[in-house]
């Protein structure tokens, strides 16, 4: 009789130490988004007085400094965290609705499409003419991914189907982008692209920030919103389809809000890659297997792994700075390798 009690109760423990846990793992990494934005934003080339250029920004005198902190620092740091948090929590919610620990914020194509629709606007020259071209033309080739997605799980198109058109949309925007630069009459063009689509957070504005917030918010909630359908989709479709979940609008909220943040993130900062990858294989030991309980650790930690990142490049005594997309990809595939080697054997 004491056997069964006791796995009872040691069951019962874990339930409830589970969320505890995972209140504790959003708080630390709360407060490390909060204290590295603050970082970011005190942390550059040159030396700088950030209390004199808050009091002269707060008192409206338009000083070289608080001109330094408003156009420059602040827009930096918070599309860090924008940015971060976006490839962190889609790469959760791909990872928890195909059920595939390699799954990406870039699987469905929509980053490969909003990198196209940005070298299309450098290709026309509108980048030239008008200071938003460049992110509105990534979140145009985004929207027109979406839609085509779209399109398909609205038709109820199952998930292999909808990774095959993912894959097929990726490839044929990287062609179009590779002919674009092939053709480009420019070299100097040719290369504005190459570095752009490396990834950086540099000489970014407000208007950057502005621009992407509300896109990246209403992405946010649609991928958050379905958290307990990823849950019951560890079960199998079928399964989840019993239980009343409604898997045409799980799909139709996936790949919207994919689009919204990743395609608004990619328009404003370029290619960033393997944050959205590596982070959920980092949360789910710190808040457990369920795909719905890691999708904000994850997006918090992806927050932070760009920030830091971002930070790391400013620190480094290189010139010119080091594209941010290379420095995530050169720190994340080894430490992919690293993670999977160690894991080999046991199920992801």
């Amino acid at each position: 009789m004491n056997a069964p009690v006791t796995a009872l109760a040691s069951s019962t423990s874990r339930r409830q130490g589970a969320p505890r846990a995972r209140r504790a793992v959003i708080a630390l990494l709360g407060l490390a988004t909060v204290a590295l934005t603050l970082a970011s934003v005190a942390i550059g080339y040159a030396p700088f007085d950030v209390p004199a250029a808050c009091a002269d920004l707060v008192a409206g005198r338009t000083t070289l400094p608080a001109l330094v902190l408003w156009e420059l620092r602040i827009p930096r740091a918070l599309l860090g965290g924008l940015v971060g948090f976006s490839l962190g929590l889609t790469g959760a919610a791909m990872q928890g609705y195909l059920r595939n620990p390699l799954a990406d914020p870039g699987i469905l194509g929509i980053s490969s499409a909003a990198a196209l629709g940005a070298v299309i606007v450098f290709y026309g020259g509108l980048a030239a003419s008008l200071s938003l071209a460049l992110p509105l033309g990534g979140i145009a080739g985004a929207g027109v991914a979406a839609l085509l997605l779209n399109a398909l799980a609205a038709r109820g198109s199952s998930t292999l189907g909808l990774i095959l058109a993912g894959i097929g949309l990726s490839s044929l925007a990287g062609a179009l982008t590779a002919l674009a630069l092939n053709l480009s009459p420019n070299p100097y063009a040719a290369l504005e692209i190459v570095f752009w689509l490396m990834g950086s957070l540099s000489d970014r504005s407000l208007d950057h920030v502005l621009l992407c917030l509300p896109l990246m918010i209403v992405g946010w909630g649609l991928m958050l919103s379905t958290g307990p359908a990823l849950d019951a989709l560890t079960l199998g479709e079928d399964t989840a389809a019993s239980l009343g979940i409604g898997l045409v609008s799980v799909r139709l909220r996936l790949v919207t809000g994919a689009a919204l943040a990743v395609g608004s993130g990619v328009a404003v900062s370029g290619a960033i890659g393997f944050v959205g990858l590596a982070v959920p294989h980092l949360m789910r030991p710190l808040v457990g297997a369920r795909p719905g309980a890691s999708l904000l650790p994850s997006g918090l930690a992806g927050a932070v792994l760009v920030l830091a990142a971002d930070i790391g490049v400013r620190l480094l005594a290189t010139r010119p700075e080091l594209k941010l997309g290379v420095v995530t990809a050169l720190v994340g595939a080894p430490f992919l390798i690293v993670l999977l080697l160690q894991n080999r054997g046991r199920r992801a």
